[in-house]
């Protein structure tokens, strides 16, 4: 959550800051300015999730329920996140393909 808001010294950071200084040397201050002002507005909802997930009290104790088609589909995105983060290559070369294409 803190690279998502752009928390100094995460990646996150680092990234906004190349695209704002890359939009501040093409002449674009203002979409620069709209990209800062947006991040502050992102950066306030990441921050709450933090603040809510570990300083708040519970207004519930237990286990969440859920749905069948949720564990189905959750359980599916996790194996997919497993195997194209061990074997990349597929979707490296289907990146490829797509970016020459251009």
């Amino acid at each position: 959550m803190f690279a998502l808001a752009g928390i100094p010294p995460t990646a996150g950071f680092f990234s906004k800051l190349y695209i704002f200084l890359a939009a501040i040397d093409a002449n674009l201050v203002g979409l620069a300015v709209i990209g800062v002002v947006t991040s502050v507005v992102g950066a306030f909802y990441y921050l709450r999730i933090v603040k809510l997930m570990y300083f708040d009290e519970p207004k519930e104790a237990g286990p969440v329920p859920g749905h069948s088609e949720m564990r189905v589909l959750l359980s599916l995105n996790a194996l997919a996140l497993l195997v194209l983060g061990i074997l990349p290559q597929k979707l490296m070369q289907l990146c490829y393909v797509a970016i020459n294409s251009l």
